[in-house]
């Protein structure tokens, strides 16, 4: 049936008349451009106008962000010259990291809007330097490959900044927390709670600020934090996306400045058993499982 209907848009849906195929490439790219890149990709097969058009740098120049120069200075050169408009969006659809390899920025493949995602080796954490308190730990739940544990602290403070000429947008900022620490045995994933202690006893503080003058500040115990999509509970031995805050982008340029940070600075009891594995920056009203992926070539 598929190489029925992909012949009907070549050659006429009946001898002699009209079909697909007979719309010009122009008139298609016009279309195209209010389309989603999946949706250009998977119309690109019907025939050879739809594939011409699905190949146009003016199609794929409206899906790239304003900043998409910056993040291809992010690159070696050698990775986008020569490369079309189509292929500069699929290039960027992937991970670039920077900042020595501890941020990654990409687009997300439907909208093409910026997401970013910061390590914790990219932030600052008292008393991170004593192995006493803090370690880090390799792990594939991690798109770092690595994560930060707390073992034991009275003063827990992380704190970290980015500067991004983020485009025009609504961004959500949210800590990726995991309570207790994990590991493989025997292929499976078991989490151990032994030592996670003292957070019940105090609030979290989280803030964000930004160069252009948003500030959200919020607190909340750990075990209280709730699955906004679920609306239940969290369980121990989950990792918990906690939202901090929103800010609003209204211009590229100045670049702006993100300053963030998670602490809990009552030193009247000590606390530990706590994994930091990243701080996320997404559109955000971008679905939370929206991950990327390959992209059509």
């Amino acid at each position: 049936m598929g190489a029925s209907l992909s012949n009907a848009a070549e050659n006429g849906f009946a001898a002699g008349g009209t079909g697909l195929g007979d719309i010009p490439e122009s008139c298609v790219a016009c279309v195209f451009m209010y389309l989603t890149p999946p949706e250009i990709c998977n119309l690109a097969r019907l025939n050879r106008s739809f594939r011409g058009a699905a190949s146009s740098d003016a199609v794929w120049e409206a899906k790239l962000p304003c900043n998409y120069p910056y993040m291809l200075e992010l690159l070696p050169v050698c990775r986008y010259e020569g490369l079309s408009k189509k292929g500069i969006f699929a290039l960027l659809s992937r991970p670039v990291s920077f900042d020595n390899d501890n941020k990654e920025v990409w687009l997300d493949t439907i909208s093409g809007r910026i997401c970013m995602s910061i390590s914790s080796k990219a932030m600052l954490i008292t008393s991170s330097e004593d192995r006493r308190h803090w370690n880090w730990f390799p792990s594939d739940e991690s798109r770092f490959q690595v994560v930060a544990y707390c073992q034991q602290v009275w003063w827990f403070e992380v704190s970290g900044t980015v500067k991004f000429p983020f485009p025009p947008d609504i961004y959500t900022l949210t800590f990726r927390i995991h309570i207790g620490k994990f590991h493989k045995r025997l292929g499976r994933r078991v989490s151990n709670c032994e030592h996670t202690h003292g957070w019940e006893l105090g609030p979290i503080r989280f803030e964000l600020s930004t160069s252009g003058g948003h500030r959200a500040v919020s607190e909340c115990l750990l075990h209280d934090i709730e699955q906004e999509d679920a609306k239940v509970k969290n369980k121990r031995g989950c990792w918990i996306e906690y939202k901090v805050g929103e800010f609003i982008v209204s211009r590229s340029d100045p670049v702006t400045e993100v300053r963030f940070s998670m602490k809990q600075i009552d030193c009247t009891h000590s606390k530990g058993g706590l994994c930091l594995d990243s701080v996320s920056i997404t559109p955000s009203n971008l679905r939370r499982s929206r991950r990327t992926g390959s992209f059509c070539k």
